[in-house]
């Protein structure tokens, strides 16, 4: 594969969400240029805040460098050498009845082993059923264009993946998650850009239909309560964040992920018959959409 060729494709795909997603809430993103002190490259980190998207960010990187060896034991390929580039993004809305955001995809090479990683999920608050199914329809739509790219296997890591052991509930609703696709790497390629460039058609229907939403205070203590969980998965769990951590990488770029504030209330538990509990009747693997 052409890293050029893979680096520059992000890169746009990072311009084309940017401008959608401004287009949508209104909202500029802040732009910060930075290099990779311990290698050679750098990326793009781009932060929107202070609107209907109460903070977000999407990033672009491309580097190359010396991986330490508590990483490099626990990836594929030899040596401690790499060279890594793609974008990753997380938006977490002010209003808590649109979902919480995460999307990622990524090309990694390691002396000869060369491989396509990524995936999308989705964290909601407060859960329709129908927007939900239709969600993980679309994904499964862009699967489905792809040759061995298998919607329901996918799925399935997703939902492994984004288990939050410490707590025994999934971390959202899930998405599809895939990690060392490396045969016929030109056509995964393409199925890693439908995934990127889809990202807004998946993205814009959950936002647009519930920003509007009015809000009262129970809502909002819900929502702080349930981006606890999304701290405690990204600093605990998440292959990202130690990648980055444990590559001495940009440490304002790595936990742009984590909301602006949260909350952890002692052995809080939701009113039964609430709409609060009724979440937890979803944060589990679950089939939103029929095998065939």
């Amino acid at each position: 594969m052409n890293k050029e060729l893979i680096s520059n494709t992000f890169k746009d795909i990072q311009d084309s969400i940017c401008e959608s997603i401004s287009s949508m809430t209104s909202q500029e993103f802040v732009e910060d240029l930075w290099n990779y002190d311990k290698g050679i490259g750098g990326g793009r980190t781009r932060i929107i805040s202070n609107g209907e998207i109460e903070k977000g960010g999407v990033n672009f990187s491309s580097l190359s460098g010396a991986m330490s060896d508590k990483i490099s034991s626990k990836m594929a390929g030899e040596g401690r050498e790499f060279y890594a580039t793609g974008v990753s993004l997380v938006l977490h809305p002010k209003n808590p009845f649109v979902p919480s955001i995460h999307m990622n995809i990524r090309y990694i090479e390691r002396n000869k082993k060369k491989w396509f990683g990524g995936g999308i999920d989705l964290t909601p608050y407060y859960v329709n059923k129908n927007e939900i199914i239709h969600y993980h329809q679309q994904i499964k739509n862009i699967c489905d264009k792809h040759e061995n790219m298998n919607y329901f296997d996918f799925k399935n890591k997703c939902d492994e993946y984004f288990f939050i052991k410490h707590r025994k509930e999934t971390r959202g609703v899930g998405g599809i998650f895939f990690d060392y696709l490396d045969i016929n790497l030109s056509k995964v390629f393409k199925f890693v850009k439908d995934i990127g460039y889809g990202f807004t058609d998946i993205f814009s229907p959950l936002y647009l239909n519930n920003y509007k939403k009015e809000i009262k205070q129970n809502h909002r203590d819900f929502q702080l309560y349930r981006r606890g969980r999304y701290v405690e998965f990204n600093l605990v769990y998440d292959r990202g964040t130690l990648f980055g951590l444990e590559t001495d990488g940009r440490i304002e770029s790595i936990l742009m992920s984590l909301p602006p504030s949260c909350n952890w209330i002692y052995d809080w538990k939701p009113e039964k018959g609430s709409d609060e509990q009724d979440l937890y009747n979803y944060l589990k693997p679950i089939n939103w959409i029929d095998s065939e």
